[in-house]
This record gives C-alpha cells, sequence and structure tokens, in this order.
C-alpha cells in the first residue's frame, strides 16, 4: 500500500469516519476496510473499537482480522494503534461479559473501573481528564503537560511493571490512558475527539 495511506480496521464496532477524518485532516489518505489482504499490507493500522470485549473479539476471530493484524506486525516498520475499545483489545484479556482473552499484543488485562464507597465515581467515565506522561512516550511529544483528553468508557487497561511505556490518569483508581510498545500503541481516550492535542497524538503516532 502507498506509503501515504492509513488503514482503519472496520470489523463492525469502531468509531471510523471520526477517526479518518481526523487522519486526512493530517494530510493522510483514510483507507477505512476489512479486507485482510489490505490490513496484512498496511505498514500504518488503526484497530478503533466502541462497545463489547467479547463481541469485538468474537467478530475479528471470526473474520481472521486477528491473522492479518499480526502478518502486519512482522514487518518492523509496520505499527499499530488501538483507540478505546481497541486499546484494550490489545491486551491479554478482559473481564467484561466473562473473562475474553485479546489480542495478547500487551501482556495487561482489562477491569472494570472501582467504585466504592469511599470514592464514589460513575460509571462510565465520560469527560475530558488530564493525563500523566511518561518522558519517554513518543505519542505525546510537544504537548503540554496540562493537556486534557476525551474518555467514554467502564472498563480500564491495568497498568503492568514491564517494559512498556505508560501514560496514566486517573478516575476512582490509576489506569492506563495510553500505552507504547515497540510497533504497538494505544490510548483509552478519543485522540480524535480531543481537539488539539488529540490530534497532536495522532501526528506523533503517524510520524
Amino acid at each position: 500500500m502507498a506509503n501515504n495511506e492509513v488503514v482503519i480496521i472496520d470489523y463492525g464496532m469502531g468509531n471510523l469516519w471520526s477517526v479518518a477524518s481526523a487522519i486526512q485532516f493530517l494530510g493522510k489518505t483514510p483507507v477505512v476496510t476489512g479486507d485482510l489482504s489490505k490490513i496484512s499490507e498496511s505498514e500504518t493500522l488503526i484497530l478503533p473499537g466502541v462497545g463489547s470485549f467479547r463481541r469485538a473479539m468474537n467478530t475479528i476471530r471470526k473474520q481472521s482480522i486477528d491473522k492479518a493484524i499480526f502478518e502486519s506486525l512482522q514487518n518492523p516498520k509496520s505499527k499499530l494503534l488501538g483507540i478505546c475499545l481497541g486499546m484494550q483489545l490489545l491486551g491479554a484479556s478482559s473481564t467484561e461479559d466473562g473473562l475474553t482473552e485479546g489480542l495478547g499484543l500487551v501482556q495487561n488485562e482489562v477491569v472494570r473501573l472501582a467504585n466504592s464507597e469511599i470514592n464514589p465515581i460513575k460509571i462510565p467515565h465520560v469527560g475530558f481528564n488530564k493525563v500523566q506522561m511518561s518522558k519517554e512516550s513518543k505519542l505525546f511529544d510537544q504537548i503540554s503537560a496540562d493537556a486534557s483528553f476525551y474518555f467514554v468508557h467502564s472498563y480500564a487497561m491495568q497498568i503492568l511493571n514491564d517494559s512498556s511505556t505508560y501514560t496514566t490518569t486517573t478516575y476512582g483508581h490509576k489506569f492506563v490512558a495510553a500505552i507504547e510498545s515497540g510497533q504497538v500503541f494505544g490510548t483509552q481516550f478519543h485522540p480524535e475527539k480531543s481537539q488539539k492535542n488529540g490530534l497532536k497524538v495522532l501526528e506523533n503516532f503517524l510520524r
């Protein structure tokens, strides 16, 4: 595929067109597709997602999209960004609707946001939150430490003590706002809905 093209993976559960619009605004050509050959041959993939982890993984496996993603990442030049549910799908598993295995591209688990009488929170978490960025982050390069990003979710990826680069946020408890691990990137927030800071995150990923 052309170097200017960004494949946005369509498996029926993504916030596809707002992501495509953001990619186009940044001067790239978005290709919204579920075609396995286009996915496997792409060097720049985005996996969006809204809804149930279990249903998403069932669809991805049924359509062999997981295999196409793995094939793409065999190319050391390839990279993948998961957004919202798409980031959660990168992980080892989720407890949503019962324990379900994810793509396993990172080893983090996804669990429901914790509520308590001591620290009550509304679930789902909806709105702008500040994040705590890592100095090693590529995604947050040249972004202000005071920047906020737009979240909509009820489940969150847990932080591990591993080699991944983590950006975190706190809502009830601390969890992964963004993860960077080799060729694999993810944001729990929606960069395409996070105004200029979100566009900068996407721009940094596309660099």
